[in-house]
């Protein structure tokens, strides 16, 4: 998965792309990654009970 910084607005943004060609890929700053970061066992969770086996 390819991960890059970029800009938006002044602001940086960590941008999360499936592959290479993404069109739309997951960006975020650091307010919501400084979320993510506070809540992260939550999405662990999350993302167990909610995967295919």
């Amino acid at each position: 998965m390819p991960v890059e910084e970029s800009e938006y607005k002044g602001n940086a943004m960590l941008v999360l792309k499936q592959s290479a060609e993404d069109k739309f890929p997951f960006q975020f700053g650091i307010k919501k990654a400084k979320m993510i970061l506070e809540n992260i066992e939550e999405i662990k969770k999350f993302v167990e009970k909610h995967s295919a086996a």
